[in-house]
This record gives structure tokens, C-alpha cells and sequence, in this order.
């Protein structure tokens, strides 16, 4: 019989190494040719817009999507996990928390592929609720010592290293500005809603690889062009998606500066089918555009985690 997960089965459920290894395993199907995903569809109205990514894991046995309401009065999500074989439906999971932490994860196995190995200093911009997921994941994924943030709501920021410092054991503090953010980091994460470029792109050092997670419309732009430019290397999730969310790549490829060939998926890093990091000199980018079998891989561990556990209500239905 299905299982629904609430939200609060989920926190008790989801760690961050279990959302890493399963957004890892995500990519690397997509590339091993194992894996259908399909760009974020959207129908809004006035008040309210429905978001949904859907896809198919088939090696893993899952296929499904992911529903999300966005609204003045918050954001509602919901995954629906089916078995990939019968059809059956298996699970519907709240997925506010395991969102955020799949958001994350995907940032940190960027930067499990991407960045220096000795890289010990990361700068992020943004304190809310998805840079924390995004801190946790760095954090697992690199031997940090210590994590810098800048946010515009400096009243929150306090707060939000004293918990980010708890909870990963790295230290992270406030930072006092945005250069200070990207200069001396050898790791640089944007998580906002920003509409204008967060950092000039001559702070960024030699070997910086960057996590641009924010910009996911044409109104959002967390990087500069000519901060993608000095980028070696630039990666993302799903080039299809890419090129109808990456706010940040798509003012490049419009003026034909940039060009969808030069787009390198993930996958193709972690299967070795395209060279990652080739220099401690080279500037690497990954643009996060989240995708549809993240969310169904980490679900399907929740999911097994759950029915080891015993947690989850039954759901009335064949």
C-alpha cells in the first residue's frame, strides 16, 4: 500500500548524505542514458502558480513528478512517487524540507566534482531557507574550515551562522560585504532572488569554483557576464532546462557570446565522459536549475527509510 510522508516524517528521515548520494546517482543515470527529465511546466494565474517537474529514474524503479503551489501566503510542495514498472502509486511526500535539502545536494556534488580538493574557504551569498540546505551539503562535501556569508537582511544573518556553525561543526560567519564574500574563497554559492549580479567578477580568485543556485528566470541574475566569462568551465544540471531557466547564461546566449554546446551537464563530469577540473587555475561553474529525478531519487530513499522505520500513513489505495 502507498505511503503519504509529512513533513515532519521527512526531517526525522533526510540526511544530507543520503540526498548527496542520491542526487549523484540522479546525474549519473541522466547521463548513463537511464533517466527521462522534463523542464519545469508552469500554469499561473493572478493569485497563484503551479509548478510541476516530472520524470523517470526506470533503473531505480521510480517514476513520478513533483507538484508546487507558489502563493503570496507561501509554497506548497508535494512529490508522488510511482513504481516505474506496474504504474502503482508508492508514496506522496510533502517535500518543503526535502526540496531544500535536494537543492543543496546538488550544489554539493558540484563541488564534490568540481572544486579544488583543498578548497577551504567558501563564500555564499544568501541566509534563508534554501542556503541552508546549501550550506549543509558544501559543508559534507568539502573539507571546509570555514564558510562566509553575506545577506542583505543582516538581522537574520547573526542567527543563521550561529545554526549553520552548530549544525555542520565548520565555522561560519558573517561577512561584512560582498567582496569580502568572494575575495580569498575557494568556493563561491549563490542562493538569493537577487535581479542584479551580487559580486564584481575580478574578486573572483584563481581555482574559485562557483555554485550559482537562485537564478532561474530571465528577472534574476545572480552573476555577471562578464563573471561567466572568466569561467573555464561551466556545468549544469540538464542543458534543456539550462536553456530555458539559467537567468544568468541567458543574456550570454541570446547575444551570442555564450552558446549551447559549451554547456556541460553534470553527469557527463561524474561518468567521465567530459573532463571536470583540469588546472588548479581553472574558474568552474555549476548552474542549478533543479530538476525532477533529483527529487524522486531522494524521495525513494525517504521512502525506503520510511518503510524500515515504520513511519508514514497508509493511503487507501490500490
Amino acid at each position: 500500500m502507498a505511503l503519504f510522508l509529512s513533513e515532519n516524517d521527512v526531517k526525522n528521515l533526510l540526511t544530507v548524505e543520503m540526498a548527496l548520494e542520491a542526487v549523484e546517482s540522479a546525474h549519473r543515470d541522466l547521463a548513463s542514458g537511464q533517466a527521462i527529465d522534463t523542464p519545469r511546466a508552469r500554469s499561473r494565474l493572478p493569485q497563484t502558480v503551479l509548478h510541476i517537474l516530472q520524470g523517470a529514474l526506470p533503473a531505480q524503479g521510480v517514476i513520478g513528478y513533483k507538484a508546487y503551489t507558489s502563493n503570496k501566503s507561501g509554497n506548497r510542495f508535494l512529490v508522488h512517487l510511482f513504481d516505474a514498472a506496474t504504474g502503482r502509486l508508492k508514496a506522496v511526500i510533502e517535500a518543503d524540507y526535502l526540496g531544500m535539502i535536494r537543492t543543496g545536494a546538488a550544489s554539493g556534488v558540484a563541488a564534490r566534482w568540481l572544486a579544488r580538493p583543498d578548497a577551504s574557504v567558501a563564500g555564499v551569498f544568501g541566509a534563508g531557507w534554501q542556503a541552508e540546505g546549501h550550506v549543509r551539503a558544501i559543508c559534507a562535501a568539502l573539507p571546509l574550515e570555514r564558510v562566509k556569508v553575506f545577506s542583505r537582511k543582516a538581522d537574520k544573518l547573526q542567527d543563521f551562522c550561529r545554526r549553520m556553525s552548530e549544525t555542520t561543526g565548520v565555522a561560519v560567519e558573517p561577512a561584512e560585504s560582498a567582496e569580502e564574500t568572494v575575495r580569498g574563497s575557494d568556493l563561491i554559492g549563490t542562493v538569493t532572488t537577487a535581479a542584479l549580479p551580487l559580486f564584481d567578477a575580478a574578486w573572483l580568485e584563481p581555482g574559485a569554483h562557483v555554485n550559482a543556485a537562485g537564478s532561474n528566470s530571465l528577472i534574476r541574475q545572480e552573476l555577471s557576464e562578464a563573471a561567466v566569462r572568466r569561467c573555464d568551465l561551466i556545468t549544469v544540471d540538464a542543458v534543456p532546462t539550462a536553456l530555458a531557466e539559467a537567468g544568468d547564461l541567458l543574456p550570454l546566449l541570446e547575444k551570442g557570446r555564450l552558446h549551447a554546446r559549451q554547456l556541460v551537464e553534470l553527469g557527463e563530469v561524474i561518468v567521465g565522459r567530459h573532463a571536470g577540473r583540469t588546472s588548479v587555475e581553472q574558474i568552474t561553474l555549476f548552474e542549478s536549475q533543479g530538476m525532477a529525478i533529483q527529487d524522486l531519487a531522494v524521495a525513494l530513499r525517504v521512502l525506503a527509510a520510511a518503510e524500515a522505520s515504520g513511519l508514514g500513513q497508509p493511503i487507501p489505495m490500490e
